[in-house]
Order: C-alpha cells, then sequence, then structure tokens
C-alpha cells in the first residue's frame, strides 16, 4: 500500500507570528507568546506542538559559541565531485552528513559540488579532516579551503513573511 503524504500545514498570522518568537528564544514562556500574540496559553501549546509535529519547528536546540569552546578554525569549503552520478552524490552526502565537524552542507551548481562549514579547533585538526574528507577521497576531484578571519554574522533566524 502507498502511503499518501499529508497536505503540509497551512500557516496562519498567529503561527507565523508564534514563530518568530520562538526562533529568537525558544524558551520563552507560552503566557509571554500567547500575550504577544493575543492567543490564549493552551492555543500556542497546541499551535506549537502542531508545527512541531508537521516538521516546522525542525529542532529545539542551543546555539554554542565555537570561540567559546576554543574551536579556532572556521572553513568554508567548496567540494567539486569527480562526478555528479547518483551513487557519488548520495556517498558524498552520506559522509559529510556523518562527519560531526561539517556543521552545514549545501549541494549545490554552479561549478562545484557542495559548500561545507567546517569548525575545528586548530590547522592540525582541519588538516587531518581535509585529509580524510577530501585529499584521500576517491569521490573528491577537488577542493578549495576558505578560512574566515571573523566570525561577523552566524544565526539560524529565517524571515518568516
Amino acid at each position: 500500500m502507498t502511503k499518501i503524504a499529508a497536505p503540509a500545514r497551512q500557516l496562519d498570522a498567529f503561527d507565523r507570528a508564534i514563530l518568530r518568537i520562538v526562533q529568537r528564544d525558544n524558551r520563552t514562556p507560552q503566557r509571554k507568546i500567547a500575550e504577544a500574540v493575543n492567543l490564549s496559553t493552551a492555543a500556542v501549546q497546541r499551535r506549537i506542538a502542531a508545527m512541531e509535529a508537521a516538521g516546522i519547528i525542525a529542532a529545539n536546540v542551543a546555539i554554542v559559541d565555537p570561540a567559546a569552546l576554543s574551536l579556532a578554525i572556521t572553513s568554508i569549503v567548496e567540494v567539486l565531485l569527480r562526478d555528479e552520478r547518483a551513487d557519488t552524490v548520495d556517498a558524498a552526502k552520506s559522509l559529510f552528513r556523518s562527519t560531526p565537524e561539517v556543521q552545514q552542507c549545501f549541494y549545490v551548481t554552479g561549478g562545484v559540488s557542495f559548500m561545507l562549514v567546517i569548525i575545528t579547533p586548530d590547522m592540525r585538526a582541519y588538516e587531518t579532516l581535509t585529509r580524510r574528507l577530501f585529499a584521500e577521497n576517491d569521490l573528491v576531484a577537488s577542493y578549495r579551503s576558505l578560512i574566515a578571519l571573523d566570525r561577523v554574522k552566524a544565526g539560524t533566524e529565517i524571515v518568516i513573511p
């Protein structure tokens, strides 16, 4: 039996207002959210639960400052695969997804295959990682590292229309 995907939850103005608040601080008490959006606390709780169930709210996490943990090297890496066959791309996605130092990974167009954001404690750790992920990896044709000099902005908040 084929499972039919449920239609996406339609967000109304209340949902959008709630999302604007919780993506800035998901520890905001629901009573304060309720006051801000003119709903009852119970309605806010139901809406948040529904958005979590629908996958609209993907996670509730703490954002850690890498500098506070002496994670000094942030690198943006362009990766060009040897080919774009599905099995090659899928293997690369799996490898990058399973590597904790890879903070973000995007499969892209425009002359490279992937763009990665990698955070490591120092250059020695970064070199070891790049050897394993890129230099000694038969899936990778080439890569280029751009080392960040300053973390000007790093966020997770999206604009909610």
